[in-house]
């Protein structure tokens, strides 16, 4: 959620305007790794984040969670059921090193258990590191510097964006979701494409944080919606965002606690978080429109504990703020994980070719419903994309194999990690591997040549803006 911004070695913003900034939580950080259970880790510490493997991989998940024959049976000749509906969920601020991913402590068994029966990739990227972007341009299929937009944090998309959602619209393909924040409310901009767009109630509003408990009030809001006839007696596309694990790690109870660390509390809220995830999978395993349906779990961004001196998520575009996972279950599936690079850019054709539906020509990504029944990941590049708003200046990354090219402001400054050698991105090795940062360098400026950059509707309060140029 775009309310938990951070900056290194800076713990509160001043609110400049409503929505037009946010305060980082107050809320401090621990920066060493969560004590675990030696039942559950062994003798070695989690990662931070799992090294990447080499790009182009796959790895066959177990023999046993291989789909059923009667799946098989009711797939088309390409593998997709024709009446494939598709329920898309997403967890705010939730990081890359889940347990099935290597994290040594079971914090999601209900995800975790997902995985084994799902395609699964391992190096996955948000399209930004916080919501109001990340989620804008999912939404659109397009990067956020792309979209018109208000220019402040809490960005505000108006209807001339066009949502993926939209199309599924115009196709006859019935839209669900719901939400539980404020943010999403009247002010982000997404409503445009749903036919049912609910909101959790009695949330309170907060732009320096965000203290509500909401998993029960959205579990019981997201089975209202799926139990309408309504809504799921023809095909539909559903999405429902869960946010306990942003901003205040809140306790609750029979849950932990692990531990008095950031990472500790969040841990707590994650598991609190995939039980009400597995109530939603049950509910929806019972339905008759179950079987048919296929289920997308992913996140908007990752979350910072220290690493670079950040706290929270926005501002930077590091792998702990955007590496996130993405897993896709659906009939016809052959459970495995990819360990090729992917982006959140290639939900939106995804999800309307899942429906059946084509992509608008304008949107930037690549469907994955190929390799997801089996086809060899090709390998592409992968673009995460900061747009300069009222509280951050410009970053980009650009991640090529191993590599990875950050871009700073307007392309004033590049910085560049080897993730297998330095999953942390510790060490800049631009000035020792020239060629490698040159080669970088330019496939990036070639790549982000097809980024047509939209200023945003406010322009004065820009961080970073120089005085020459519009935006």
């Amino acid at each position: 959620m775009p309310m938990r911004l951070t900056r290194p070695s800076q713990r509160l913003l001043p609110l400049v305007a409503i929505l037009t900034a946010s305060a980082a939580c107050s809320q401090g950080g621990d920066t060493r790794p969560p004590p675990t259970p030696a039942s559950a880790m062994g003798t070695t510490s989690p990662p931070a984040v799992q090294a990447p493997a080499q790009a182009g991989t796959t790895e066959a998940a177990s023999p046993a969670a291989a789909p059923t024959a009667a799946a098989k049976a009711d797939a088309t000749a390409g593998g997709m059921p024709k009446d494939l509906n598709v329920l898309l969920v997403t967890v705010d601020s939730l990081r890359a090193d889940m347990p099935w991913l290597g994290y040594g402590r079971d914090i999601a068994p209900v995800m975790t258990a997902f995985s084994k029966t799902a395609v699964s990739y391992s190096r996955f990227y948000s399209i930004s590191s916080y919501t109001a972007m990340s989620l804008g341009g999912l939404l659109a299929g397009r990067y956020p510097s792309e979209l018109d937009r208000s220019g402040y944090f809490f960005g505000n998309y108006p209807d001339s964006v066009l949502m993926f959602p939209e199309l599924l619209q115009k196709a006859g393909v019935r839209t669900l979701t719901a939400h539980a924040h404020f943010y999403f409310d009247q002010k982000a901009g997404f409503r445009q494409g749903f036919d049912v767009y609910e909101i959790v109630p009695g949330l309170s509003a907060d732009n320096t944080t965000d203290k509500n408990v909401s998993s029960p009030q959205h579990l019981e809001l997201a089975q209202k919606i799926l139990s309408d006839k309504a809504n799921t007696s023809g095909r539909f596309f559903a999405w429902f965002h869960f946010l306990d694990p942003h901003d205040q790690y809140m306790p609750h109870d029979g849950i932990g606690p692990y531990g008095k660390s950031t990472r500790d509390k969040y841990d707590a809220e994650v598991t609190f978080t995939d039980q009400h995830i597995g109530k939603l999978l049950d509910f929806v395993a019972a339905q008759d429109w179950g079987k048919r349906t296929a289920v997308i779990i992913s996140s908007d961004h990752g979350d910072a504990f220290g690493e670079h001196k950040m706290y929270r998520h926005g501002f930077e575009v590091w792998d702990v703020l955007t590496h996130v996972p993405l897993m896709v279950r659906a009939p016809g599936i052959t459970p495995r994980r990819i360990d090729t690079p992917r982006s959140a850019i290639d939900l939106a054709p995804t999800i309307l070719e899942m429906l059946g539906t084509s992509k608008d020509p304008g949107m930037q990504g690549e469907s994955l419903v190929p390799e997801l029944y089996g086809k060899e990941p090709p390998v592409r590049d992968v673009v995460v994309d900061l747009p300069r708003t009222s509280d951050n200046d410009r970053r980009r990354a650009f991640i090529r194999g191993d590599l990875k090219l950050i871009a700073e402001g307007d392309d004033d400054g590049y910085r560049l990690f080897d993730l297998k050698e330095d999953p942390g991105e510790l060490k800049d090795i631009k000035a020792q591997r020239k060629d490698d940062f040159e080669k970088m360098k330019a496939a990036y400026k070639e790549r982000s040549s097809s980024i047509k950059d939209v200023c945003p509707k406010m322009r004065e309060k820009l961080r970073g803006k120089k005085d020459k140029k519009p935006c």
